[in-house]
């Protein structure tokens, strides 16, 4: 498995925007996709977006579509979520998590959110006046 680790989340005002990084270190294994998901207290984890590294192609889940641009720094090895017009509802932490498979279309990744096998610990992100 690698580790993953995550940042950017805080406090921000309803109508903000925050980008969310997501950094893999320790190469033990290769990857293939890198999800985004989040979490609100009480509710389901749901995902939110996905990032083909070979095919340098991403997939917006309807949680955020619209709100929410991937990009990835590959030669860092480092991902970003940046996401626009946050509501108090998006309140929630925030994973990246990878994926030691390769499949496609990447829809795959969004239908079947077990094959990703890696996880971060998560950012805490917080929209509120």
């Amino acid at each position: 498995q690698l580790q993953l680790v995550e940042s950017g989340g805080g406090l921000v005002q309803p109508g903000g925007s925050l980008t969310l990084s997501c950094a893999v270190i320790g190469f033990t294994a290769p990857y293939y996709n890198i999800g985004w998901f989040r979490q609100s207290p009480g509710k389901e984890r749901e995902g939110v977006a996905h990032i083909s590294i070979s095919e340098k192609t991403s997939y917006y889940e309807d949680s955020m579509k619209g709100r929410c641009t991937l990009s990835g720094d590959y030669a860092k090895n480092t991902f970003y979520l940046r996401i626009d017009s946050l509501k108090p509802e998006d309140t929630a932490d925030y994973y990246c998590a990878a994926a030691g498979r390769s499949y496609y279309p990447i829809t795959y990744y969004a239908d079947h959110p077990e094959v990703y096998n890696s996880w971060g610990q998560g950012t805490q992100v917080t929209v509120s006046s």
